[in-house]
This record gives C-alpha cells, structure tokens and sequence, in this order.
C-alpha cells in the first residue's frame, strides 16, 4: 500500500476508484429549544455530491435502520434490521460567545451497527475515505481498508468522537488514546478541524501522514514531514457552516486524483467548501460551474504534467507555479454562477417527500 496521491487517471484507461465508508444519518435541529430542522445528515451525503459533481467513481458503504428516511436521496445503505438510524440531535443557542461563535451541544440519540470489515465489498481501490461520524468506524475497519486502498483519508472526527453512555452527548478525546494511533504510519491524509487539531500532536503525526487543519474562512493548512503551507480561502457568504470540512475533503480528494498536487487540490477543497457555506443544507451545484471546474482541473493538470508521477511516489506538496492563477480561475468560476450563492433559499421546514433540508452536524 503506498501512502501517496491517487494514481491520476491516464488517457484511454479506467479512472481511479474509490471506496467511501460512514453512514448516513437522521439529523434534527434545535434552536433555543424548539425544533427548527429535520434533515440528511452523515459526512458521507455531502461527500457524494461534491465527487458525483466531479464524476469521480466511487462506492459507498453505509449502514441505515429500516426507519430510514431519505433513501430517495442517499446511495444504496446496508439496512441492520434490528437497528434504527444513527440519530444526531444539535442544541444551538442563538446567543454567541465574544469570538461569534454559536454556542452548539451535540447528541447522538440512536446509532446504527458498526461498519465490520465484512461489510467492506471486495477488490482494491484506488483511494479509500474513513468519514464516520457517529462511531461506525471500527478499528479493523480501518485496517482492511488500508490493506483495499493504494491511500486511505480519514476525517479525525470517526477516531476521537466519543458519546456519553447516558444522553450521547459528542465529546473529543486524544487521537493517542482513541485505539487508532498505531494505523497513522498506514495511512495518506488525516483531516481536522482547528478544534479537532488540537486532540491531537499536529508535530509528530506530520511525521507519518499528511495532516489538512482547516480553518474556515481562513482557509486550510498542509503539515507533512519536511514542511508546511497555508492554502489561500475564497470569499464566501456564510449562510450555514454545515458539511464545508466533508466539501473540502471531497473536493481534495477528487482533484488528487484528477492528478493534482497537494497544494492546487487543497485549493479545490476550499472552493467547494466555500461554496457550501452558502448554501443551506447539502449543495447544489450548478451544472455550468461544475463543467468550468472540470475544464480548469484539466488545465492545470497539464500544465503541471512534470510534478505528476505514480502512485508508488511522494504526493508533491510544494505549491508549483501558477498556483495563484489557479486559485484566480477558480475565483472567476465561482462568481460566475448563475444563482449568488447567498441568495440561495433558506428553507427549514419538516422533511418532506424528495426534499433536502439542512444538516447541522457534519463539520
């Protein structure tokens, strides 16, 4: 197993494959103590719509109840006949601290059986993603993944998110003591939040993997053994902050594997971040920006052909030339779009039959 990028597509041969594992989830808001929104929720929902946006194949594992609401909506699940759906309740009080922040308390209410390694399907895969959410992700879980996938990713929230036996109240631990430490060397890219960074030794995992701490409106920061660089941000209208960090990490992914270095598919990674802040909910992407994104990957792609090798090779974190163009180009895409993105409809109501609604619990 190589801990480098996905190998890049090559001309006349399949594209690179990709194995995402966490599940779906009931997610319901509350606003000073009434219910404001019901919605889809799980990493793996807005994950999808950013690599099926970029038409990056995949499968998917997940395990839902046989209460599942959005299965109109969601890919294929494993239904567990004797669980329900993981169940996520988000506390928000209107009232914010000195830095702005909205204060938030997070439930797990019910959860669903575990993601097992036999559930994992067969094969090898060109890259593997690890976004539990609600616990799902196993130990062994992770390790046949490795073993399936030439680079794993894993989002830090499905190795240090813990629940309080009693009313399921999100705690964070140590990543050290969350039983997955000794898989870091194994694996390609860990992801954080700049609160979730600080669960862990940011200096000494660098050692082993590629660690991504994004920070919001700041963009993100890439740490790997030899040295470290911040990745500029787009401007963005913040509608709800819901699912930017599952965004980014799809949008990372799905430009390594078009065959972009590091630092230019962090950069893909921040615009459809940016582009889901301003949207309520899972995004939606237009059909225009998406063939521009496409367009523009392509472009970048060969004018870096020389910092592009195997699989077997270092990813290239270095920003090569031209890397501010490309986050220009991108820019000029993203004001180009048909709808402003804040004046994208705020809508939250009950779910209904084929409609999305905000999810408030993916990070």
């Amino acid at each position: 197993m190589a801990r480098g990028s996905p190998k890049p597509s090559q001309p006349h041969a399949a594209p690179p494959r990709g194995l995402v594992a966490g599940n779906y989830c009931h997610d319901v808001l509350f606003r000073d103590g009434a219910t404001v929104a019901e919605s889809l929720g799980g990493a793996v929902s807005f994950i999808s719509a950013v690599l099926d946006g970029l038409s990056v194949p995949f499968d998917s594992v997940s395990k839902v109840g046989p209460d599942f609401k959005y299965s109109t909506a969601a890919r294929c699940s494993i239904v567990a006949p004797d669980c329900v759906t993981t169940l996520f309740h988000a506390y928000f009080d209107s009232g914010s601290g000195e830095s702005g922040h909205v204060d938030r308390v997070l439930k797990r209410v019910g959860s669903c059986d575990p993601i097992a390694p036999s559930d994992l399907p067969g094969g090898k895969f060109s890259f593997g993603m690890a976004v539990g959410v609600g616990g799902e992700i196993l130990v062994e879980t992770l390790e046949k993944m490795i073993e399936m996938c030439d680079v794993v990713f894993v989002d830090i929230q499905a190795l240090i998110r813990v629940f309080d036996g009693v009313d399921g109240t999100v705690r964070l631990v140590e990543l050290k003591e969350s039983g997955f430490y000794h898989l870091l060397p194994r694996i390609g890219f860990i992801k954080a939040s700049s609160e979730e960074a600080a669960y862990m030794d940011v200096e000494e995992v660098r050692k082993w993997c590629c660690v991504v701490v994004t920070n919001g409106k700041d963009g993100c920061t890439l740490y790997w053994k030899d040295g470290e660089t911040k990745i500029e941000p787009f401007v963005a209208s913040q509608v709800d902050p819901t699912g930017a960090g599952d965004s980014f990490l799809g949008g990372l992914v799905a430009g390594l594997v078009q065959g972009l270095t590091v630092p230019d598919a962090a950069l893909l990674g921040n615009l459809f971040g940016s582009l889901t802040v301003g949207q309520v909910g899972l995004p939606k992407f237009e059909l225009r920006l998406l063939q521009g994104v496409k367009d523009e990957v392509e472009r970048r792609k060969m004018q870096c052909m020389h910092c592009l090798n195997g699989i077997n090779d270092e990813p290239k974190f270095l920003e090569p030339a031209g890397h501010d163009q490309f986050h220009a180009s991108l820019s000029a895409l993203k004001l180009q779009s048909k709808y402003p993105i804040h004046d994208c409809p705020r809508e939250l109501s009950s779910p209904g039959k084929g409609t999305e609604h905000p999810s408030p619990l993916s990070a």
